[in-house]
């Protein structure tokens, strides 16, 4: 048995439909990476697994557990981050999670063992006394994490636990996620970031309401729909890169350009070929150019998704 299971969860505002149908599985251990743009239902979905809202459609499930008809037997199982983790900026590091465990309901002697071990697994001595308000995003969003895992939970859900942080900061909050998970805490992660989302073992992506792929970020970079037959990738290095930018659009049979850090990517019918780029660029004065042919990103791999969705919509 999964560790969360989804089937077909819906919920409304009204006539509003936040999420439509969901449905996905998430096993023990597991980094899941919940992607999607702004107002596709993310949150709502994480406010259902956590019990926070009731579903209208569909069930979910988390260690066997239903979310909403047992939610006081789930609440010591899980751990839940949102964007804007209510920490108390007026109390100290160390006096957030001592109030933070006894809403858990941690005794005394168990609450300040558990206390000085979060502060150690996440580095955070040297500012035990320092409030909150006082910390940076970085280490706020530490705390906020230390927070969430007082009571040990089996899976934690994290809504956009970088957002704002500096990346020395991502990456350090990233390796502490990889060793959670390799204790076999199963995290449930939302983010924007694709360097993040190539980091868990499976992600789910939603797009107006709806789950429209679910899988291996490996895997889902193989998708018909993100490379179609008769197309392929390449990238451009050149100098200026805008400037080929706009050259290589006009070029009839390009599909898709757009500039990734310092190259452009390209979706071209199976027809143009590497020289033909080349020849194109060097005709119009472009230098240092370099074509090779590359496997999508997961970046391609949810643009193409969201734009085969828009037109499906569109025609509906």
């Amino acid at each position: 048995m999964s560790i969360i299971e989804v089937e077909g969860l819906t919920r409304r505002f009204g006539s509003f439909t936040a999420v439509d149908q969901v449905s996905f599985a998430v096993e023990r251990g597991d980094i899941f990476g919940f992607l999607g743009p702004n107002g596709s239902g993310k949150s709502t979905v994480i406010r259902m697994l956590c019990g926070l809202l009731a579903p209208d459609g569909g069930r979910a499930t988390i260690l066997g557990l239903d979310t909403f008809r047992q939610t006081a037997a789930l609440k010591p199982k899980i751990g839940y981050m949102s964007q804007s983790f209510s920490l108390y900026d007026d109390l100290t590091i160390v006096e957030n999670l001592r109030f933070f465990g006894k809403l858990y309901g941690l005794r005394r002697r168990e609450l300040e063992d558990r206390i000085e071990e979060l502060i150690l697994q996440n580095e955070l001595d040297p500012y035990r006394d320092r409030w909150a308000g006082r910390l940076s995003g970085g280490w706020k969003r530490r705390l906020g994490l230390a927070c969430a895992l007082l009571h040990q939970p089996e899976v934690i859900f994290l809504d956009e636990p970088t957002a704002g942080i500096d990346p020395v900061a991502r990456r350090q909050l990233w390796d502490f996620l990889f060793e959670l998970a390799g204790h076999g805490i199963t995290l449930f992660v939302t983010t924007h970031y694709m360097d993040e989302a190539e980091r868990c073992n499976r992600v789910g992506y939603i797009y107006l309401s709806k789950l429209i792929v679910c899988g291996e970020p490996a895997d889902l970079k193989t998708l018909p729909e993100v490379t179609p037959p008769g197309t392929h990738r390449l990238e451009v290095i050149c100098e200026p890169v805008t400037r080929g930018l706009k050259l290589v659009r006009a070029l009839p049979g390009v599909l898709e350009a757009t500039i990734f850090g310092q190259s452009i990517h390209l979706l071209v019918e199976e027809r143009i070929h590497e020289a033909q780029i080349t020849a194109h660029l060097q005709s119009d004065g472009v230098t240092g150019i370099a074509v090779y042919p590359i496997h999508p990103s997961l970046e391609d791999v949810f643009v193409s998704l969201s734009a085969a969705q828009s037109r499906e919509g569109g025609g509906a």
